[in-house]
């Protein structure tokens, strides 16, 4: 609506979307920006090494596991895995 009613006031002026290659020379036509786009993010995802730190988590030892279990509430409907706790 603001878009409407300023374009109104101001009259109608074309939009003009213009992106520098990797020259510095300038592109206008839609196909060469979208290259340009897709050149650019390709050369940006290449460069970044994304490195993913995962804990070290050690499987639950037995007692853990009867510790676990003893807490659960008994009568109590089973969840995703069926099993009740009593």
């Amino acid at each position: 609506m603001y878009r409407g009613i300023n374009d109104f006031k101001k009259g109608y002026q074309p939009r003009t979307i213009i992106v520098k290659d990797d020259k510095g020379e300038l592109v206008a036509d839609p196909h060469s920006i979208l290259a340009r786009w897709r050149n650019y993010f390709s050369q940006l995802l290449n460069y970044m090494r994304i490195h993913t730190v995962e804990p070290l988590v050690l499987e639950p030892s037995a007692f853990e596991v009867e510790l676990a279990i003893g807490k659960l509430k008994n009568h109590k409907l089973p969840g995703i895995d069926q099993n009740p706790a009593n």
